[in-house]
């Protein structure tokens, strides 16, 4: 499906989701971007991949008996092929992960195959320490134009983490371009235990948004794991990526380092994604964390991942939202994270 230039600033100019198809598309459609905390490899093994595939059962599929009867956590070893292919089934061109260690982003890089790369850093050491807020792209979609990371703290420009986080947290950035046009993207997993932390995290992360959307004069994309309901008391960093409440105050050197001219000053937003598209397209669950729960136990499922975006004027659109499940039928879950899908148009 294409569009004209007069149909994409007409849906800008009036902050309506563009009219989409189905969530199956080919390659003819807009670019699918993908959010994803898959868990990190908590019950780790040696499983090569080669052996994982080779386990696989050659016959016909047979229907588990009972249903759902191994909903607990399983290891990576078990869950990794059902990831990848919740990237590779529906045709994703980028996708935004969080949790993975070094070895799960090598096995990704191995299903995906090689019309996919990879960036992200470690966020203990800024190399391959702890877990990346890893961003795979598509080769024959995108292509990389730069990337960086910065950290989630009082000193983003290392390794560090904030007093009384739980964790190390770091966001990804990255310029790419396509056939769309020029685009940034972000992606973050902020902290499970510090609100302030999160807060933090979101306000430096609406900074460098909007300096990268007055610097290139093109949308910016933000996904991430916010750890953040929409409302509620921990709803802060939600609150402040959408302008509901002000940023906290940052490190001056990064403020200063991602600064703009007065002359250059221009409104801009973080949208929800979920939000901006037309509700006959937004399909699939509400709730992104679903914790390994038992099923029918849904005491706990929050939604907590996103895709945000937003720009300085430039015309672009999300044509359909979509939060997928990553339960299959014999109770394997292949994340306690739910895959979130966002349909996005851009003019050129």
């Amino acid at each position: 499906m294409r569009f004209s230039t007069s149909l994409l600033a007409a849906a800008v100019t009036f902050d309506v989701a563009f009219a989409g198809p189905t969530f199956i598309r080919d390659k003819q459609n807009p670019l699918r971007f993908l959010t994803y905390n898959v868990r990190y490899d908590s019950k780790s093994d040696k499983i090569s991949v080669n052996q994982t595939i080779a386990s696989l059962p050659s016959g016909a599929p047979i229907q588990p008996n009972p249903y759902y009867n191994q909903t607990v956590e399983r290891p990576w070893s078990e869950r990794r092929i059902g990831v990848s292919n919740d990237v590779l089934f529906p045709n994703v061109d980028i996708v935004g992960f969080q949790e993975v260690l070094t070895r799960q982003v090598d096995d990704l890089q191995e299903l995906l195959g090689p019309d996919w790369a990879h960036i992200g850093v470690g966020r203990d050491d800024g190399i391959k320490a702890g877990e990346y807020s890893a961003v795979f792209y598509k080769l024959s979609s995108v292509e990389l134009v730069s990337w960086d990371t910065f950290w989630l703290s009082d000193t983003p420009f290392e390794p560090s983490k904030y007093p009384g986080a739980g964790s190390f947290r770091a966001c990804t950035t990255a310029q790419f371009k396509s056939s769309l046009g020029r685009f940034t993207l972000l992606n973050a997993h902020l902290d499970d235990s510090s609100d302030k932390q999160r807060r933090l995290a979101a306000s430096l992360m609406l900074r460098r948004a909007k300096y990268e959307a007055i610097k290139t004069s093109r949308p910016v994309f933000l996904t991430g794991d916010f750890n953040s309901p929409p409302t509620g008391q921990d709803g802060g960093a939600y609150q402040i990526t959408t302008g509901a409440l002000g940023p906290l105050p940052i490190n001056s050197t990064f403020e200063e380092k991602y600064s703009w001219k007065p002359k250059d000053e221009k409104p801009f937003g973080l949208t929800d994604l979920a939000v901006k598209t037309q509700p006959r397209y937004r399909s699939g669950n509400y709730a992104t964390f679903t914790g390994f729960s038992a099923v029918g136990d849904t005491r706990n499922y929050k939604k907590l991942d996103y895709v945000f975006g937003g720009s300085t004027g430039e015309a672009w659109g999300v044509e359909s939202y979509h939060v997928g499940s990553s339960l299959y039928d014999n109770g394997s879950w292949n994340s306690d994270h739910r895959p979130v899908y966002a349909d996005i148009v851009m003019e050129k």
